[in-house]
């Protein structure tokens, strides 16, 4: 069981968290800042569930996943993103990576590409895209 700061649970008596959707998303946040992914990802799966239109809501969610290496749950969750918002380049890094994880390292190459067109300063992305290209050379050769 989950406690919070002032050693309250942060569950209620039927296993529901407690508080509102926003506290289940601020708490899961900071348990994620915080190196607790698995519990955040168990707070923010139920905040999805109430606000299922929300991107910010599943980005944390699927950072959650990832960092909890739930790779294929994670891959769903920034691909929810991608379909809902292509204009978010983190969500095609993490769909990118989630699936280079879960060994689809052909399936990674074309989020991380998109990721990177669409952020080429960011170094991170740029490296994953070519360890990714890397890797599927040296299969191919």
């Amino acid at each position: 069981m989950t406690q919070g700061r002032n050693g309250a649970s942060e569950f209620s008596d039927r296993g529901a968290p407690s508080g509102d959707v926003y506290e289940w998303f601020t708490r899961g946040t900071r348990l994620l800042r915080e190196g607790s992914p698995a519990a955040a990802a168990a707070l923010l799966e139920r905040a999805a569930q109430a606000e299922p239109e929300s991107c910010s809501i599943r980005e944390a969610l699927a950072r959650a996943q990832f960092n909890s290496r739930r790779y294929i749950e994670a891959a769903g969750s920034f691909q929810w993103i991608v379909d809902a918002n292509p204009v978010e380049d983190y969500a095609y890094y993490g769909l990118g990576m989630a699936r280079w994880r879960t060994g689809d390292v052909e399936g990674a190459q074309e989020p991380l590409a998109v990721a990177v067109a669409m952020r080429p300063d960011l170094r991170h992305y740029v490296s994953a895209l070519k360890q990714v290209r890397a890797t599927l050379r040296a299969r191919h050769a």
